[in-house]
């Protein structure tokens, strides 16, 4: 049993064939921590939409949700684009499980993070319809590539390995929109003097520093299998599940170069939108 003072998750999609539920379910079962956060597209709504997958693995991670809230774990549930629906409820107590908007967690050494889905900077992390919709039928024929590649794997006796996220991460066009939304996040988290900004909705889990900031993406349980834990002495980490769990990274120790002092890049002029959404979530 691995112990953590806090965990971070996203993304998990369940009600679809991509979650990857039976790694999550014995993540569950393996970790035990003093705080949750589900930080979004925990039930993807609305591809059940247009066709329900929902085994009883999906059904067991649903339970398992629930008995942690009923045994003394606080799980705290921010709904993300994806699971929207729950955003009604926010306020609200479902299940021993708290359902909020946003929220703010201290962590062991004093440190101040907002947490949210992310999908908040669709504003100013822009592309045209045409991109959005070219893009969601490629990432689908991915994911359905990623899944028969492992299916093989398994077969092998291999362990889990993200096809469809080596492919995105040699795409320098999600590269730059992924460099987009971390600027937009630290933007947030240094207006609201916040100590960093936690959230997930990209798929890309992974740390970036500023001079005044901290960005934290928890990933997700679709291609990369990873949640972002906190240490009992405050620490950050990132941590990915499958057959061979492994910390993928530790919260780099100062600035990254690319964005901090002048070199930082500018992010373009914000969308009125996108500054209500960040008063919203710094006030």
């Amino acid at each position: 049993m691995r112990n953590y003072r806090s965990v971070f998750i996203s993304d998990v999609h369940l009600g679809t064939a991509d979650c990857q539920a039976d790694y999550l379910l014995d993540f569950l079962h393996k970790v035990r921590c003093d705080t949750l956060y589900l930080v979004g597209d925990i039930v993807d709504l609305i591809a059940m939409q247009r066709r329900a997958h929902f085994p009883e693995t999906h059904r067991k991670v649903i339970h398992r949700l629930v008995d942690l809230a009923a045994s003394g774990t606080r799980v705290v549930y921010i709904p993300g684009n994806h699971d929207e629906f729950f955003r009604r409820f926010c306020g609200q107590t479902l299940s021993g499980i708290e359902i909020r908007e946003k929220a703010v967690h201290t962590t062991a050494d004093g440190r101040q993070f907002l947490v949210c889905h992310g999908d908040q900077f669709d504003q100013v992390v822009r592309c045209s319809p045409l991109m959005l919709l070219v893009g969601d039928r490629a990432h689908g024929l991915l994911l359905r590539v990623n899944r028969w590649f492992n299916a093989l794997r398994r077969l092998q006796g291999k362990p889990y390995w993200s096809l469809a996220a080596w492919v995105k991460s040699r795409i320098g066009r999600a590269r730059t929109f992924i460099r987009r939304f971390e600027l937009a996040a630290l933007t947030v988290a240094e207006r609201g003097h916040y100590d960093g900004f936690i959230c997930g909705h990209i798929h890309s889990a992974g740390f970036l520093r500023s001079d005044d900031a901290l960005y934290c993406n928890d990933g997700d349980w679709v291609e990369h299998c990873t949640a972002l834990t906190e240490r009992e002495d405050g620490r950050l980490e990132l941590l990915h599940w499958s057959e061979c769990p492994s910390v993928l990274a530790a919260e780099p120790a100062g600035p990254h170069p690319d964005v901090c002092g002048e070199d930082r890049p500018a992010v373009d002029v914000l969308p009125s939108r996108f500054v209500e959404q960040v008063n919203q979530l710094t006030g």
